[in-house]
């Protein structure tokens, strides 16, 4: 999953001091006790480092845990659709909420690899909806962002069946963190026989700007912090899982609505 990173600038601190701690331990018993039970030197050095390694082993086991209780499936609530484009059945009893970056190869692997699977099982089928929303990165700017416009204008010109129309061909053609050139978001909209003229002044114009920033606080308001992020009525899987963790939570919650 991309996501903003952070550092844990504490762990090289907490390192020393944990040897210093073993260090001075080690070095009060060996006053305590007599002369001909001290352990040497060399001794004394390979149990702080094992002391070290086995703190260090500790922390990393901690985050772990930790990393893994966060990216568990969480449930929240009131999940909005917003105004976005839909596919599939409109009064579908289950709903999936994306927010996504073009950038991502996250979001491009699961675009290639899960969603055909996911759209052929359940979208084509009429069990669940699909509503695609903006989350472009800030590493990936400015063409995330500009991509994300592109989709809005092609949706606004030709309605929710142009508007995915053109955001396949975003995943199709881009190579992920490398972006797109501005030319070639154009040359989606003649390929997809677009007025030109009118895409273009709808993107230059930036005519949907707000549309995606209101994604982007949607998103950050329930709790996404990368991409991909999905909402299975309202079950939040933070990132790039394989089709077997979808089909697990549309089976339940269609089970659900029966």
């Amino acid at each position: 999953m991309t996501k903003k990173t952070t550092t844990n600038n504490n762990l090289p601190i907490a390192i020393a001091f944990a040897a210093v701690l073993i260090a001075g331990a080690i070095f009060f018993n060996g006053m305590k006790a007599p002369a001909s039970t001290v352990a040497p030197a060399g001794n004394i050095d390979a149990q702080i480092a094992a002391g070290v390694e086995t703190y260090i082993k500790k922390q990393q086991d901690d985050a772990r845990k930790a990393q893994a209780e966060a990216n568990k499936p969480k449930r929240v609530e009131n999940v909005s659709e917003d105004d976005d484009a839909v596919m599939g059945n409109k009064d579908a009893k289950v709903t999936i909420v994306e927010f996504s970056d073009y950038e991502c190869p996250f979001c491009k692997r699961h675009q290639t690899q899960v969603w055909p699977k996911i759209k052929e099982k359940y979208i084509d089928t009429g069990k669940v909806k699909y509503v695609f929303r903006d989350f472009p990165l800030a590493f990936h700017e400015p063409i995330a962002t500009q991509e994300a416009l592109a989709a809005e204008c092609a949706g606004d010109m030709g309605g929710d069946e142009m508007y995915y129309k053109y955001h396949d061909e975003l995943f199709a053609t881009t190579k992920s963190n490398k972006g797109l050139e501005q030319s070639q978001l154009y040359e989606i909209a003649e390929d997809l026989a677009l007025d030109a003229a009118e895409f273009k002044e709808c993107l230059d114009t930036e005519k949907f700007k707000a549309e995606v920033e209101k994604d982007m606080a949607d998103g950050a308001k329930y709790g996404v912090t990368g991409t991909p992020g999905f909402f299975i009525n309202g079950w939040f899987i933070k990132g790039a899982y394989p089709f077997s963790e979808f089909e697990k939570f549309i089976e339940q919650e269609l089970e659900a609505t029966k």
